[in-house]
């Protein structure tokens, strides 16, 4: 490319108006409020602008109530099973589910 070739193109570039594209953030929800998905395309249905912070989370743990995004309380409290030795159901060393009798001595679990 010689060096008139590359002028003419610059200024041709920097002459013309190249119109951003539109993009948009949206949350498509049921009748009820409840969250379908996030995306950026057009889709039929119900559905709110969001800005980019909420697309990036895609929380589902939300409802869309009179047109506004409302986040949801945590609803549960996560435990887990660990082995103790004092106090538990005790089970069956090799399967966790298979309970066995409290006075074999056997690991004992219960949830924290």
């Amino acid at each position: 490319m010689n060096k008139l070739t590359t002028e003419n193109f610059w200024q041709i570039w920097s002459e013309s108006a190249v119109p951003a594209p539109a993009v948009f953030y949206r949350l498509y929800y049921n009748d009820d409020g409840s969250p379908v998905c996030y995306t950026m395309e057009d889709l039929p249905g119900n559905y709110i602008e969001v800005d980019i912070n909420t697309y990036l989370v895609g929380s589902h743990n939300v409802r869309v109530v009179d047109q506004k995004l409302v986040h949801l309380p945590p609803v549960g409290l996560v435990t887990k099973l660990r082995p103790n030795l004092l106090t538990g159901t005790a089970c069956d060393p090799h399967d966790v589910c298979v309970v066995i009798d409290e006075n074999v001595s056997h690991v004992k679990w219960s949830l924290q």
